[in-house]
């Protein structure tokens, strides 16, 4: 789910929402500004601003970003081929999240939403004035097309929306969507993000005088609701956008102080390094570093040094996000089945000695898949999170009650030698033996093997170790790095032995959890269950974290989860920072406040030169 923020004193009510002036007949439902899954909204209704924006910032000026690969659709609905970088500034959505807050999101194209006590449905009210920008106006038929192609054609929305069973139109303006479950508080929520099409648009004809067809990519020039166009498109080099005159929600509250840049552009780099030269030259306006050594060592050349380029620190973007970058193992290869041979692998990888010699020993190694959070699982179980363990105890590694998860720790050799020995002993207990200076099968002979595959050279650093370790107890380990668009596919249809992932998790986890580690996506391709995890134990905490019926129970489940998938050994945690690196050109502002939760880029940084 959107980053969202957990406001102190909180009531027992986990959905409390703020109401727009009452209907004149009783019966009609109460539309709300906004909704707020955790806590009160912070804004009330008739706010101007959001607190963290510039409401006074000019617009205009030009910002140059880069993308990593390449792109061939401009297609922002179907999970097809590589989309464009930049597609969201096209399109509006019902709903708007708001940066300082967890989770509380605001009218945008809907100017209201509604449900009843159980939340079996809920009804969105959208706005009179929001246009296409084509002039025409927004309607719930367009709603309805788009929430119906998103599930069809996008294998995640049809996990995230999987309870919400159809939409209909129920007013002039309004379009009520149902739900097969009631009590789900999150799902008014997240149907607010869904990005709204239009459907005369898709269902017309393009300038080739052949029918648009939403079910296959395009490069034709898509048109929206929001605040920028495309004006140009190279296809997989460049693409630009430009802020529209006649953008229809300028005004609202939710978006004044943001979209200031005149216009925005996207460069396509084949690799890392040459994107970073790019920067480097001028030629892209801002970096986020993810290289820890060429952040300490990378910026000693002049523009850097006499402050034409300037680099910040910001934790802000991490305060409400629980990273696990780890190693992924495919269990639906036979090889990865056995918890034992999983456990062995992690064994394997000596994190101390290869973050001290490539990261400088900056980065911290993950040991949650909530990892920097309060909802991380820390030593024993205890209380409510014991007690809800306790109620599907045979579901679950009796390991969560009785050993606390950590990683093994290398740095030297001994330690080193010692991690190796205990993975080998883990792989023997597994059914392996080591013949020949290879780990094989001890019924069949099979030698053990790995694929470990890779989008990006710029990862091989950390993984090539890897790949010697697991050399040194025979098994054969190769590092194989392909262009992005055969990643992609490859990672989509689970065609791999191992891959390199990042699952960012907010402090309200949800239905997401499903398309990560329930039964129910570990088949569907597409899905974010990159594992392959089908596990009843798993599946029923991920029940109760979405049912939770408050903040406490929703905090004791999700630890009890992080619980549950660590002791499976599912993965081989890897690290990440407590903060984003970034670096940019001097020719941009930002509010002296960024938002507690985000950098606010580039929505409410601004140019120097807008106006001038």
């Amino acid at each position: 789910m959107a980053l969202s923020r957990l406001k102190a004193g909180l009531v027992a009510s986990l959905f409390c929402l703020l109401v727009l002036p009452a209907p004149s007949n009783a019966d009609e439902p109460q539309f709300r500004i906004g909704t707020a899954i955790l806590g009160d909204l912070k804004y009330q209704p008739g706010f101007q601003h959001f607190d963290y924006v510039n409401p006074d910032a000019p617009k205009g000026g030009e910002l140059k970003l880069s993308s990593n690969g390449t792109f061939d659709t401009l297609n922002p609905v179907l999970l097809k081929g590589n989309p464009a970088s930049g597609l969201s500034l096209v399109f509006d959505t019902l709903l708007k999240s708001a940066d300082d807050e967890i989770f509380s999101s605001y009218g945008q194209l809907a100017e209201g939403v509604s449900y009843p006590d159980d939340v079996s449905s809920a009804t969105f009210r959208l706005r009179t004035e929001a246009k296409w920008a084509d002039g025409t106006p927004v309607t719930p038929e367009d709603v309805i097309f788009s929430f119906e192609k998103s599930k069809e054609l996008n294998p995640f929305l049809t996990s995230y929306y999987s309870h919400v069973t159809r939409a209909e139109k129920s007013g002039d303006r309004d379009i009520t969507f149902y739900f097969d479950e009631k009590n789900n508080r999150e799902l008014p929520s997240i149907l607010g993000q869904l990005l709204v099409v239009p459907k005369h648009w898709w269902e017309g004809t393009g300038p080739d005088g052949k029918p648009r067809d939403i079910t296959r990519t395009t490069l034709e020039p898509v048109m929206g609701s929001g605040p920028y166009k495309i004006v140009s498109v190279s296809p997989g080099s460049t693409i630009r956008y430009e802020l529209r005159d006649d953008y229809w929600g300028k005004s609202m509250p939710v978006n004044v102080g943001e979209n200031n840049f005149g216009a925005i552009s996207y460069a396509y780099y084949g690799d890392d390094d040459v994107e970073f030269e790019g920067f480097r030259g001028g030629n892209v306006d801002f970096w986020q570093d993810n290289s820890a050594s060429r952040w300490v060592t990378g910026y000693d050349f002049p523009a850097a040094k006499d402050g034409r380029i300037k680099r910040e620190d910001l934790p802000n973007p991490l305060r409400a996000t629980g990273v696990m970058q780890a190693l992924v193992p495919n269990m639906r290869r036979d090889q990865f089945k056995d918890q034992r041979v999983r456990e062995a692998l992690n064994y394997a990888f000596d994190f101390e000695e290869i973050n001290r010699t490539v990261a400088y020993g900056v980065y911290r190694r993950d040991d949650s898949y909530f990892f920097g959070t309060k909802l991380a699982s820390s030593g024993l179980p205890q209380g409510e999170e014991l007690n809800i363990l306790n109620e599907i105890k045979d579901k679950v590694p009796p390991e969560v009650f009785t050993t606390p998860y950590s990683n093994p720790v290398g740095g030297d050799p001994q330690k080193s030698r010692d991690n190796l020995r205990k993975a080998i002993a883990l792989l023997k207990d597994a059914g392996y033996v080591i013949k020949g200076n290879q780990m094989v099968n001890a019924k069949t002979g099979q030698p053990f093997s790995i694929e470990i595959l890779l989008g990006s050279p710029f990862v091989e650093k950390w993984v090539l170790p890897y790949a010697q370790n697991l050399k040194k107890i025979g098994i054969d380990a190769r590092v194989r790095t392909v262009d992005s668009s055969q990643y992609i596919n490859r990672v989509r249809s689970f065609d791999y032995d191992m891959i390199w992932n990042v699952w960012a998790q907010t402090l309200n986890p949800g239905n997401e959890q499903i398309d990560f580690w329930g039964s129910a996506s570990a088949n569907r391709q597409g899905s974010r269950n990159y594992a392959g995890i089908a596990d009843p134990g798993i599946d029923a905490l991920i029940t109760k974290v979405i049912y939770a019926k408050n903040v406490a129970e929703k905090e004791a489940s999700a630890r009890a989860l992080d619980r549950a998938l660590l002791a499976h050994h599912y993965v081989v945690p890897l690290f990440y920072a407590t903060s984003f690196h970034i670096a940019y050109w001097d020719k941009f502002e930002h509010p002296a406040n960024l938002p507690e939760y985000s950098m606010g880029f580039p929505e409410t940084w601004w140019s120097k030169n807008a106006g001038k």
